[in-house]
């Protein structure tokens, strides 16, 4: 079976250069990689060798006449989320392959960043795959399918978990669950709560984001 490529808006290095580290972020259930590429300016910064690329999820919002999905939501049951997200896993896995080879990159110079079903996919494919990347930074996602995690994972890249305590779309109590679940499989694991914050990136978040991409290349 032949699977959808994926395609969207990207930057290149802000010191225009080679890149030396790749960022790709999925963005959430019914937006698009237009809704969190312009997280590049703010993490190049830090990042000057940074190449950013935000791709359109592989398959049309199925509850709205616009947007794009990695998965359809319209069961969300465990079950239903946890079969979209596999379906969708080797879209994303084909992608980080191209635009590794694209660049020139091993995966150790490779970020994931999600935001909400984008940190859904990013977790899943990010500890399956067969070289560690150098981290992932989940925003206001959920750690789907937890109970298979011992038995399927591969790599152990450092990730950031971020949630708003407010969030009215994704509970907050996903977050410590994930925590739990990650740090039970020896994954390296930083967790933060944003006290009034609902469904979405606010400056503090983006800031230990990037202040935790520094530290991971810092080292």
């Amino acid at each position: 079976m032949t699977l959808p490529r994926l395609a969207g808006p990207s930057q290149s290095p802000a010191s225009g250069g080679p890149a030396r580290q790749l960022v790709v972020m999925l963005h959430g259930v019914g937006a698009d990689g237009n809704d969190l590429i312009a997280l590049a300016d703010f993490i190049a910064e830090a990042l000057p060798d940074a190449a950013f690329v935000a791709p359109d999820g592989p398959f049309a919002y199925d509850m709205a006449p616009f947007g794009r999905q990695w998965f359809s939501l319209a069961d969300r049951s465990a079950e239903a989320i946890g079969g979209g997200v596999r379906t969708a896993a080797p879209i994303v896995d084909a992608f980080l392959d191209e635009q590794l080879a694209l660049h020139g990159l091993e995966d150790n110079a490779l970020v994931l960043l999600g935001f909400s079903q984008g940190s859904m996919m990013a977790l899943h494919v990010a500890l399956r795959r067969k070289r560690p990347c150098a981290a992932v930074l989940a925003y206001s996602g959920a750690l789907t399918m937890p109970e298979a995690l011992p038995g399927e994972i591969v790599s152990r890249p450092r990730v950031l978990l971020v949630h708003g305590e407010a969030d009215e779309v994704v509970n907050p109590l996903c977050l410590p669950a994930a925590e739990r679940a990650l740090a039970a499989v020896g994954v390296p694991v930083v967790a933060e709560l944003r006290p009034g914050l609902g469904h979405g990136i606010d400056g503090e978040g983006a800031r230990l984001g990037v202040a935790f991409l520094a530290q991971t290349f810092a080292t």
